[in-house]
């Protein structure tokens, strides 16, 4: 029976009230805030951390009396840095954000991981093979017969904080055999959980952390139960960085027979602390605060954080976890290295970028692994591939074009990708799929699940993207091959009636060239937030890094009759970090005195710029890779032992590059314990001055190329100071190499060095009049006629 329409009328009336009623008195939607207060040591709190009731009294102000036990401190921030972490509506976090000593509050970000043969990659680079693996050895006598000139032996107590999804601690990277004591400054713990006990620490690991909600309640009672959870990595992720920083030598070590070779750390004397907040989800920003907190007050050197936000959503400095806890870490003495994203070969892509973070790019190694695809007719094509086939030569299989195999009303173009749900299984089962990738929103592990999952017998992936980054499809037979093969493989499927082929297990090529080169996902700069800061810093080998890893049984991975692998091969600057991390850790041990800034200064004048065939490091696409792919080139641990001068930035000059970048006095104060700090007059928004800060390369946002009459106005004057941390007698002269048309004058060209000065000022001026427009790069080097080249990189955009 049909209702009139004047009753639907009044229905709809009621109905719509009622929404409208319940969604008025409906509770405002909570979420987890961060609220940032600055150093703990600045004057606005007396020196001392806030105790929990002084936060406690900050909810009470901006809640309602009604909210009792339901607002409560997720988290508390007391050692480097003062803050908490709370469940606050909008207008909670609002009024919060306008109280005394409050620098921001922002809402709990999610930030995501960035997912051997390396390190005597990097050793032969250097041309001193294994001297860096025998200096840094956990036996005591490995030095004897390698000193190097000038050089103090290297201490081995220095502790790397790998901040991460946790560490399988019974891997063999991780024991402690030669090594000696603890340190006695250690601090930290080792933490239980259920399946984590304090004797899997050691005299390797020193240190377990991991994190649960804890909260504490408007009643001033803590009620916080123990976390859930454990140290234990479940994900793979955090003990693959953890080792690649700092694991013990493990000979014979492999990926199921791939890439086998001793498998260590940068720096496999270091000690390691994990700090577990994240999980294969992400982290929380606010956990990773915690982290970094804890990492420093439990007396870590340094700080591996192979995470980072999205581009496309970068915070301020003063609202991103990672920028904020870093700038405390550094204050303390302590370097972070982070990792600069894989949202490549996008430019304005990379993450992680304020200066007082080292930020790491991703570069390929002199290896490779390849498999090779068997047609019917005997000819054969390589492409780059990780799989444990069981295909053999003596078995060929139908192969199908995707395009033609494709499941009702599905376009072609859909089915050609391999889309989820494109594929018409009778069409597929017991063939070899052949997939195009046309559109790169669809990645290659989801398209080997789709014809999987179509029972389909091998893939061939045919990507016009040469991206040189193996990808690992564990037993499923897979296959990438470049446009070249690709389409004389269509070829020879439309002219033979029945195309077949097979799909052989892939093997080491040894050797690979050119490398290193840029890898292809390594987020590119210039920087989102200034383009007067170079980014990326440096890069390191990031591509198929052999590395400890939980031995998973999971169903397609294990080779039949094998066992879990302890080993695994991953890509990414998520691993490019923690080789950054690891030769740090390495100066350190020889440097124990220097600074973050001295350290990364070291490493960064010394980088390499020439790949294996002698020739300039170049991108995926074969060209010459620029300052924003490569920052000042691929780090040379052995060089940066010596690098006969450094730049020194301080906690002042950063300061001073927060009043640049726009921050107020009354903020900057609170960062720090420098009561008597002022930013200088007329520095607010000083694109210029950003560029001045005393950083080991040089980035200038705009250069003008306007003339007024016969003047040139397309100026713009650099400074930088110089540390002597070599020869004490010595005499540096300028070298310069521009692109043509940019005009780079150093003043002076010469810096002479003695006892009693140590440390110089000199100027770059630059001239882009008759500059082509956009970004120029060239470099800038200090040569001391002995053995030091000390490089300093520049890009300059002319406008």
């Amino acid at each position: 029976m049909a209702l009139p329409p004047s009753m639907l009328q009044t229905i709809c009336f009621l109905y719509a009230a009622l929404l409208l009623l319940s969604s008025s008195s409906a509770d405002p939607i909570r979420q987890q805030y961060v609220v940032y207060m600055g150093s703990s040591s600045s004057s606005a709190n007396g020196g001392e951390f806030a105790p929990e009731s002084a936060y406690l009294q900050m909810l009470s102000s901006v809640t309602e009396s009604d909210d009792g036990g339901e607002m409560g401190l997720v988290r508390r921030y007391q050692h480097a840095f003062r803050g908490f972490s709370a469940m606050l509506t909008e207008d909670q976090a609002s009024a919060l954000s306008g109280q005394e000593g409050v620098i921001s509050v922002f809402p709990d970000p999610i930030l995501k991981l960035h997912t051997t043969r390396s390190w005597d990659f990097l050793e032969s680079m250097s041309g001193l093979s294994n001297l860096m693996s025998s200096s840094n050895s956990s036996s005591s006598s490995s030095t004897s017969g390698h000193h190097i000139s000038g050089v103090p032996s290297p201490r081995r107590d220095v502790i790397i904080g790998v901040i991460d999804t946790g560490i399988w601690p019974e891997s063999p990277s991780f024991n402690d055999e030669g090594i000696g004591e603890i340190p006695s400054r250690w601090k930290g713990i080792c933490m239980e959980g259920s399946d984590f006990r304090k004797s899997n620490c050691n005299r390797k690991l020193i240190g377990a952390r991991y994190y649960g909600t804890e909260r504490t309640y408007n009643d001033n009672k803590t009620h916080s139960s123990k976390p859930k959870g454990s140290p234990r990595d479940t994900v793979g992720h955090g003990t693959h960085t953890a080792s690649i920083a700092a694991g013990s030598p493990v000979a014979n070590a492999s990926y199921y027979g791939l890439a086998r070779g001793t498998a260590k750390g940068g720096a496999p004397s270091a000690r390691i602390a994990v700090y577990k907040a994240c999980s294969e989800d992400g982290c929380s920003g606010s956990t990773l605060l915690k982290a970094i907190d804890d990492a420093i007050a439990d007396g870590v050197d340094f700080i591996s954080i192979s995470i980072g936000m999205s581009s496309t959503f970068q915070a301020d400095f003063l609202e991103d976890p990672i920028a904020i806890g870093a700038f405390h870490a550094q204050e303390k003495g302590v370097t972070v290295v982070c990792s600069a994203g894989n949202e490549g070969p996008q430019l304005n892509t990379v993450v992680n970028s304020a200066p007082w973070i080292f930020t790491a790019a991703a570069s390929n190694i002199d290896r490779d692994f390849q498999s090779t695809l068997v047609l019917g007719d005997g000819r054969t094509f390589k492409g780059s591939t990780i799989n444990f086939s069981n295909l053999r030569r003596s078995r060929t299989y139908p192969l199908v074009f995707g395009a033609g195999a494709a499941s009702n009303f599905t376009p072609i173009s859909e089915s050609s990708n391999c889309y989820p749900g494109s594929l018409d299984r009778n069409k597929v089962a017991g063939k070899i799929v052949v997939c195009v990738a046309s559109d790169f929103s669809i990645s290659r592990r989801i398209r080997k699940m789709v014809v999987e999952d179509a029972r389909g017998r091998g893939m061939i992936l045919v990507n016009p993207e040469d991206t040189g980054v193996p990808f690992d499809s564990g037993t499923f037979p897979f296959i990438e091959v470049g446009g070249r093969y690709g389409t004389s493989i269509l070829k020879y499927m439309n002219k033979t009636k029945n195309p077949k082929g097979t799909i052989l297990a892939a093997v080491d090529v040894p050797g690979y060239r050119p490398a290193p080169s840029v890898a292809y996902f390594s987020s590119r700069g210039p920087g989102p937030l200034t383009e007067n800061i170079l980014k990326p810093d440096v890069m390191a080998p990031g591509v198929s890094i052999l590395a400890a890893f939980p031995p998973k049984n999971v169903t397609g991975t294990v080779p039949a009759g094998e066992k879990p692998s302890w080993y695994a091969l991953k890509s990414g600057t998520s691993m490019a970090c923690p080789h950054v991390t690891g030769a740090a850790a390495f100066v350190k041990s020889v440097h124990p005195k220097w600074s973050p800034s001295m350290i990364k200064s070291a490493l960064m004048t010394t980088a390499t710029v020439f790949n294996n065939l002698g020739k300039p490091v170049m991108n995926n696409s074969r060209q010459s890779a620029s300052p924003h792919e490569a920052g000042a080139g691929e780090i040379n641990p052995i060089k940066a032992l010596n690098p006969g001068l450094v730049f020194h930035t301080t906690t002042l000059d950063y300061l001073r590059f927060l009043c640049y970048y726009g921050l107020s006095n009354k903020d900057i104060k609170s960062l720090s314990p420098r009561t008597n700090f002022t930013c200088p007059s007329n520095s607010t928004n000083n694109d210029r001055l950003m560029s001045n800060l005393n950083y080991p390369s040089i980035s200038i946002a705009v250069l003008s190329r306007r003339r007024i009459g016969r003047a040139a106005t397309a100026t713009q004057t650099i400074t930088r100071t110089a540390t002597n941390v070599g020869h004490v007698n010595s005499t540096y002269i300028a070298m310069v190499h521009a692109p043509s048309g940019l005009r780079v004058e150093v003043l002076p060209r010469k810096l002479v060095f003695t006892e009693r000065v140590g440390r110089l000022t000199f100027r770059v001026v630059f001239n882009g009049t008759k500059a082509p427009r956009g970004y120029n790069y060239g470099s800038l080097t200090w040569r001391d006629g002995r053995r030091h080249l000390v490089r300093l990189v520049f890009a300059v955009n002319v406008e």
